[in-house]
């Protein structure tokens, strides 16, 4: 019997089916199910693990954080631990009998440690030691899981390596600093403090751009607009833009008021072409996905279904550009029998398809495309959203570039130069196939040089510079990747533990006070942790292990000599640390009071992240009231006329901010009596 051990239960069932043809024997092997099937290679048993069975931690005499000094973990060597017992039982029965192991887990870093792991671990339990093999693939379809299983190869020790390096070092950096941070500021137990090797750094990006916001001091400018008509309507402005100088701009607004004609003394027309945009990598999917209002973590949770699901292929991917083996004419023949039917059918009626090509190419998986047609109605929401997304990148990908023409018109009111700028599509190109890339058209009337035309109206505007943005997720996810911090299996994890953790809220990422504070100690006192410098360098050294080009404990070695420095630091300023995180917890979370004892209410978190009003003399008093997990919470010192519940200003995702009262029982709440404001 031969053994086919899959990352996850839906991609061994779904496996299953395509190498036996649809013929599947399912069983239950101590409540896990187990797939028994007639393959190509014999009979088989197939079997989803659930990621990783086995946990990297330390042992159980270091888990009393009061009683175990933080620094004494850097010397001590954790252990895999199994944390799926079930899974780990079937595993020793299936591996008793079997002849040979195929391990089938996605291929990256991760997904090669969580397959060899798991087998290595079976067979130094059981003795037994059968041939071992990889089946290596980018989609589940049964063209791919075929051609795998035709081609199989050997596990790959140095990518393994490379993940288990990872593994090592974040718990070795995660569990120290936490403990320190969380003993220093007295945050033990669900309330503890965290920090990361790629966390902090994140948070402190976050951080940083709000402080920019915050010093950033608006200075006026002013704009002379108008608005001419010939035929239609169309704005222009004084040639000049932005006038810093009041003065000068009232000068000339003066010199221009009442107007009633504008003569047109130059016009440019250019015609420029488009290029189509590049194959689909996790990165930019990340940021077109949250575009559409997803979260970055929710969005990869959709393509990661969507690709067990067999509709679209692996969406952790670094490449962009599609290999010669791939077949898009197959690809958009398949989409015939889809809602983008006319779609597919006007690229193939094109002479040739030239994909094209970004910057980064890979070996290891394709861009993300469609692999796989749903039927209808089997896809709704946001699944179909997403899924709709990739592949229109895709039939993007192989459409020709748009055609815009530029139309540039130099105009003299009064002397004074304004200026109006037109574009127009003349060819849509890719643009047909790929709505989500907006085009600001403005129609311009035709005009030619010493013609006049009307001026419907002349204002001099003042207005503010404004702050920088703060990123969006999908934004915060690209710069990570230029900063070298953590990995496109990673990126979308690190920003949703910024928010379960209580260090942003609302979007775009905003960082809580508790954020701000963690940030500003770590930088005052411990400035490489949240240094993206220090983890780019690591993230270097991992990606060299994967290479085989590093020995994976030199790179451990590294890591701890790094860590000591850190944690002397921290150890010299622990009172400074410990004050200034307490101080800021205390303005981040004050709530009004308490009801029954008068004690403030604070803001907590449950283990999953939720947030909730608690009284701050709890346990003594148990008062605690729910609080809206989405949206914004600003917190007032007021209390409730009906029931004195302290009351919250409360801004949803979508739609105005409200006064509310936080007591999901009080009268004003059964009744939607909201203050809007």
């Amino acid at each position: 019997m031969i053994l086919i051990v899959c990352e996850k239960e839906n991609a061994a069932s779904r496996i299953a089916r395509i190498l036996g043809k649809g013929k599947v024997k399912r069983e239950n092997l101590g409540g896990i199910p187990v797939y028994r099937i007639n393959s190509p290679l014999g009979d088989a048993a197939v079997m989803g693990l659930r990621g990783h069975i086995l946990n990297l931690d330390y042992p159980p005499e270091y888990n009393q954080w009061t009683q175990v000094d933080p620094e004494e973990l850097i010397d001590v060597e954790p252990r895999k631990v199994l944390t799926e017992k079930r899974r780990g039982n079937a595993l020793l029965k299936l591996v008793e009998s079997a002849d040979g192991i195929i391990i089938a887990t996605d291929y990256d870093r991760e997904g090669e440690l969580i397959g060899k792991e798991a087998v290595e671990w079976a067979l130094q339990r059981t003795g037994r030691k059968p041939w071992i093999k990889r089946a290596r693939f980018s989609a589940l379809t049964p063209g791919e899981i075929e051609r795998a299983f035709r081609n199989l190869t050997e596990v790959d020790d140095n990518l393994a390596s490379s993940a288990e390096v990872r593994q090592y070092v974040d718990l070795l950096w995660g569990a120290v600093l936490t403990r320190m941070i969380s003993l220093y500021s007295g945050r033990l137990g669900r309330e503890f403090l965290s920090v990361g090797r790629v966390q902090s750094p994140t948070l402190a990006l976050i951080v940083d751009r709000e402080k920019e916001i915050a010093a950033f001091k608006p200075t006026p400018y002013w704009e002379i607009n108008a608005v001419m008509e010939k035929g239609l309507s169309f704005p222009s402005k004084h040639a000049k833009g932005r006038f810093t100088d009041e003065g000068e701009a009232k000068s000339i607004y003066e010199r221009v008021r009442g107007a009633e004609e504008a003569a047109v003394r130059d016009l440019q027309v250019k015609i420029r072409r488009e290029r189509p945009p590049t194959p689909f990598n996790t990165t930019s999917f990340l940021r077109a996905a949250t575009s559409l209002g997803l979260s970055a973590a929710r969005a990869m949770s959709i393509a990661e279904d969507l690709y067990t699901r067999g509709f679209i292929s692996y969406p952790r991917t670094d490449n962009t550009v599609y290999p010669p083996s791939l077949d898009l004419k197959g690809i958009l023949k398949a989409l015939l029998n889809s809602q983008f039917s006319q779609d597919a059918k006007s690229l193939l009626e094109q002479e040739s398809l030239k994909p094209t090509r970004g910057k980064t190419q890979a070996t290891d998986h394709p861009p993300i495309h469609p692999v796989g047609v749903p039927k209808e109605g089997e896809l709704k929401g946001r699944e179909k959203k997403v899924y709709e997304l990739v592949v229109r990148r895709f039939m993007a990908t192989l459409a020709p570039e748009a055609v815009l023409k530029t139309t540039r018109v130099l105009f003299d009111v009064r002397e004074e130069p304004f200026v109006t700028s037109g574009t127009t599509v003349v060819e849509p190109g890719w643009r047909r196939y790929y709505p989500y890339s907006k085009l600001n058209e403005i129609l311009l009337p035709e005009m030619k040089v010493g013609e006049s035309v009307k001026v419907v109206e002349i204002k001099l505007e003042k207005k503010m510079t404004k702050p920088p943005p703060r990123y969006s997720q999908g934004g915060l996810v690209e710069l990570m990747e230029k900063l070298g911090l953590g990995t496109k299996s990673t990126r979308h994890e690190i920003i949703q533990k910024l928010y379960s953790r209580g260090y942003v809220k609302s979007s775009p990422p905003t960082p809580t006070r508790m954020g701000i504070a963690l940030v500003e100690a770590l930088e005052k006192y411990a400035k490489d942790i949240a240094d993206h410098g220090m983890t780019s360098r690591l993230e270097k050294e991992m990606e060299e292990v994967a290479a085989g080009k590093r020995d994976p404990r030199e790179v451990i070695e590294d890591s701890r000599l790094l860590l000591k420095k850190v944690v002397e630091r921290l150890k010299e300023n622990s009172e400074n640390v410990g004050e200034e995180i307490r101080k800021a917890l205390k303005e981040d979370i004050r709530a009004g009071r308490c009801p029954r004892c008068g004690a403030e209410m604070m803001e907590v978190r449950s283990k999953w992240g939720k947030r909730y009003l608690r009284c701050s003399n709890y346990p003594r008093c148990g008062k605690s009231y729910p609080l809206p997990q989405k949206g914004t919470v600003k917190y007032t010192t007021d209390s409730c006329p009906h029931c004195r519940a302290p009351m919250i200003i409360y801004k949803p995702p979508r739609g105005r901010e409200v006064r509310m009262c936080v007591n999901p029982s009080c009268p004003s709440v059964k009744e939607g009596k909201h203050e809007k404001k």
